[in-house]
């Protein structure tokens, strides 16, 4: 099988992208390629999960398709090259590694990531916290945004003393949420439960949990047993969508038992 460099594969795309290319990849833009990009990382994040090297090797080029892409589509209109994408990337990683490139000494991963830190807030030219926390991208996981924004916080000393006020600060939100609730107020209901979802993230965050992992493990947990409960069911000549909700809860019950 032949080995292509990376200046072949960058040729592949832009005659992808020429007259006499592809029709679809000539219709895309900055704009209609972000879906598939994120398509792509979490395809990528799946294969890492799984243990699987040769997934993850086609997964990682189908990113680099995306990177190419976005490169070739700026170069037709002259606003930067995958050049000038590498050019600046490779600065930045020469930046933001003083200790190896320059003459800081660190002696472990927190003074790395401390200084990566101290760097990164230089080049955003960010003068404050507050506007440190109006940086981080909107468009990131609704997980991963909160807990960056409360970590931020947290440097400013807006932060709880432990774990059992970050609990006490979960049950007071699901108390709001509650009389919302009674209320009927749905744009309430709403606000309420962002409030519970932010409370529970900062919990993770004291309990030193990623919460994009345990939620994904919690998801996980539920398809494993609904997939034995409905097993269990035809086992026993039982159509679960039939099943009253008692008799559904009896089965899962019965499932979770045989687990435990």
């Amino acid at each position: 099988m032949p080995k292509y460099s990376f200046e072949e594969f960058m040729e592949i795309i832009r005659k992808l992208r020429s007259k006499e290319g592809c029709p679809w990849d000539r219709e895309q833009t900055h704009e209609s390629l972000k879906t598939c990009l994120i398509e792509e990382c979490y395809e990528t994040i799946e294969a890492i999960n799984n243990k699987d090297n040769e997934n993850l090797c086609e997964e990682l080029g189908d990113i680099l398709l995306q990177v190419a892409l976005h490169s070739v589509i700026a170069e037709e209109t002259q606003e930067f090259s995958v050049d000038d994408v590498i050019t600046a990337e490779a600065e930045k990683m020469i930046r933001r590694h003083p200790h190896v490139f320059g003459d800081v000494v660190v002696n472990d991963s927190e003074g790395v990531i401390k200084n990566w830190e101290e760097i990164k807030k230089k080049e955003k030219k960010a003068n404050n916290i507050a506007e440190e926390l109006l940086e981080v991208p909107k468009a990131l996981p609704a997980n991963i945004r909160a807990e960056k924004i409360q970590r931020k916080a947290a440097k400013a000393g807006m932060d709880f003393e432990g774990y059992k006020q970050v609990l006490e600060k979960v049950y007071e939100e699901l108390k709001e949420l509650e009389e919302s609730i009674e209320f009927g107020d749905k744009s309430n209901i709403q606000e309420e439960f962002g409030d519970v979802m932010f409370s529970v993230i900062n919990l993770s965050r004291f309990l030193q949990l990623n919460a994009e992992n345990s939620l994904t493990n919690a998801t996980n947990k539920f398809i494993n047993r609904f997939v034995d409960i409905f097993a269990l069911a035809e086992s026993r000549g039982q159509n679960l969508c039939e099943l009253t909700p008692r008799e559904q809860d009896i089965l899962w019950r019965e499932v979770k038992l045989s687990l435990d």
